[in-house]
């Protein structure tokens, strides 16, 4: 039964992750002016969370693996931005329940060594 819980953990954070490339792109395409600086912004905002993951994040293939508090920071800057997004783009309460669902997620991971 722990395993199970352990692995719908696993499925949590990756949910999360890509809830933070929706909250970006979200972000973006409700924020500035005009179509030409919306698209930008709702593009590029996930596209450089993208490569921020990749670089440092993404658990079997990040190009430099951040480890101890180097990938707590970088987690509570990643995860931080998806809620921050939401809060920006007018959905406060959608950010809060995301920020919370990641702290539950990451107590559990520390918690079961994940």
């Amino acid at each position: 039964m722990l395993s199970l819980a352990k692995n719908a953990n696993l499925l949590v954070m990756f949910l999360l992750e890509l809830g933070v490339l929706g909250a970006t792109g979200y972000w973006g395409f409700t924020a500035g002016q005009g179509r030409p600086v919306k698209l930008l912004l709702g593009l590029g905002a996930p596209a450089l969370f993208i490569v921020v993951w990749a670089l440092f994040g993404a658990a079997n293939g990040a190009t430099i693996p951040l480890t101890g508090l180097a990938r707590v920071a970088l987690e509570v800057l990643w995860f931080g931005g998806g809620a921050a997004a939401l809060v920006m783009a007018g959905r406060p309460t959608s950010g809060i329940v995301f920020a919370a669902v990641y702290v539950v997620n990451a107590a559990l991971r520390l918690l079961w060594n994940q």
